[in-house]
């Protein structure tokens, strides 16, 4: 059983306050060096979006108006955070996950659909589904969908898609007076956004598979690297699936306490690191783009 969490995450504070001061620190190596800007600033938004993240999940505080406050920067620009926590929390219905209709951060079509795509998006999108692909085109393909999305809904009506955007608009104007006072163009900050996001696509990658066992669709990669502490231990995401009330400090101690029972659980769907990970698919296609087990079954 996952430990009891405490009322104030500490670690996750300090964590949230360092990342907010790597991304000033960044953004002010503007003119010193591009490439210093780019490495900090987008390696800050990655982690602020992990951060984001926790903060959906219940942390640091038990507090979400709180939680929410200390992540309101729109540091990542093209999320609102509630679009953020609406649709993760229904991608968390893990009977759902995969499903291209069901799941919101599901990257395979039904069958039928891609059947009726043109050659150039197949083409686009099984680049796609390579590492290097997902790395490259990925944030693009991604915020695309996820705008035209809902701005699809709130042409449609919906209030509350329409008030997470102007809360995300609020939020970006802090964002915008820092970059002018530093003297950052908004383009090139979006190129940094750009690299966070590419960063956090490798997380994204392979964390779920089509399965006919739902409780099999999660991966587990035993990474202790950077890119764990970039990603907050969600690469332990079957365990996180699992407790997602447990805070990212708190996973590599749960997994290595209860080790067989997670690989067990999600069929040995298991990967050492990312270093493996990238030697297996950074250009080869892990999965298909069209869903392999079509209708996905919702069984256990």
């Amino acid at each position: 059983m996952p430990a009891k969490t405490e009322e104030i995450e500490w670690p996750t504070l300090a964590l949230l306050a360092a990342t907010y001061l790597v991304w000033a620190l960044g953004t002010l190596a503007w003119h010193e060096s591009s490439l210093l800007f780019l490495i900090l600033t987008g390696l800050a938004v990655a982690q602020f979006s992990s951060l984001q993240h926790e903060a959906l999940h219940g942390h640091p505080f038990r507090n979400p108006v709180l939680n929410e406050a200390l992540v309101f920067p729109a540091l990542a620009v093209f999320v609102p955070y509630r679009r953020f926590r609406y649709t993760h929390l229904q991608h968390h219905y893990d009977p759902a996950l995969t499903d291209p209709y069901d799941d919101p951060e599901s990257n395979f079509f039904i069958p039928e659909v891609w059947a009726r795509m043109s050659m150039p998006v197949q083409a686009l999108l099984r680049l796609n589904n390579t590492l290097l692909g997902r790395v490259l085109i990925g944030p693009f393909i991604g915020t695309y969908a996820f705008i035209y999305t809902d701005l699809l809904l709130i042409r449609r009506g919906d209030r509350g898609v329409l008030s997470a955007w102007i809360l995300h608009l609020l939020g970006l104007v802090p964002v915008l007076l820092w970059l002018h006072w530093a003297g950052v163009p908004f383009l090139a900050y979006l190129g940094a956004v750009y690299v966070g996001v590419a960063v956090l696509k490798i997380r994204t990658f392979l964390e779920h598979r089509a399965h006919e066992a739902f409780r099999a669709r999660t991966v587990i990669v035993e990474d202790r690297g950077p890119l764990s502490l970039l990603f907050l231990n969600n690469n332990f995401h079957v365990v996180h699936h699992i407790h997602p009330s447990v805070p990212w400090y708190k996973i590599p101690g749960l997994y290595e306490d209860h080790k067989a029972h997670y690989q067990r659980r999600n069929d040995g769907y298991v990967y050492k690191s990312y270093a493996e990970i990238i030697g297996r698919y950074l250009i080869r296609a892990k999965d298909p783009v069209p869903h392999p087990v079509w209708p996905v079954r919702h069984q256990d």
